[in-house]
């Protein structure tokens, strides 16, 4: 038992040493001023269109717009959309290389909750949007470089056991912890309909910005 809770505890301990502090697009923290967001993506090259309120330019090998979304004046989240619509096998090929492209980089972690994003040949996506009003999504803990961990441990107020002899609650505890400070980092991408085509929405949040009742 002890030796299953020191793998377990070095697991996670090594995920808190690719922790950051919030969600990052392109390398740009999601945070600051809407103007600050627009001046740092035009350094990227992506091109601000004022009359839509949105910049457009390519993302990982797609023509995208990208709206940001804001609270308090506070920049909480980046929402990418695909200029171009797809058909139904199209989309799901797209939809299952973004699941593939998430789970192979060091950079995200998909919740211990999750299943198997993939679609098959057999998912009628076009019924699950339209008739069942179903959302088909995907969703990642970006979990960033090893040069926050002091201030991620510190930030979670819990002392780690130091003689891992202790009990399966007590690790839970902390894993439950641990995965909630990664929740606030949240990269997740949907599919949209509309008239028999289809396209990807993508977002990355920045849940510490995001509204939270304060204003009610």
């Amino acid at each position: 038992m002890k030796k299953v809770l020191l793998i377990f505890y070095l697991l996670f301990l090594t995920i808190t040493l690719y922790s950051q502090e919030v969600t990052k697009f392109l390398g740009i923290p999601i945070d600051g001023y809407k103007t600050e967001m627009i001046q740092k993506l035009q350094k990227k090259g992506f091109v601000y269109d004022s009359k839509n309120d949105c910049l457009s330019g390519e993302f990982n090998g797609r023509d995208v717009n990208i709206f940001i979304g804001t609270n308090n004046n506070k920049v909480y989240r980046i929402m990418l959309v695909d200029q171009y619509w797809s058909n139904e096998s199209d989309i799901k090929i797209r939809f299952n290389t973004l699941c593939s492209q998430f789970e192979k980089n060091g950079k995200y972690l998909k919740p211990i909750i999750a299943g198997d994003y993939k679609l098959t040949d057999d998912d009628d996506i076009s019924y699950q949007l339209d008739v069942e009003n179903k959302r088909i999504q995907a969703a990642y803990y970006q979990i960033g470089s090893k040069d926050d961990l002091e201030k991620v441990i510190s930030d979670m107020d819990y002392d780690v056991p130091e003689q891992i002899t202790d009990t399966i609650g007590v690790f839970s505890d902390y894993f439950i912890k641990l995965y909630e400070k990664l929740s606030n980092r949240t990269v997740w991408f949907m599919i949209e309909s509309k008239y028999g085509k289809y396209r990807i929405l993508m977002y990355y949040d920045n849940e510490l910005n995001h509204s939270d009742g304060e204003d009610l």
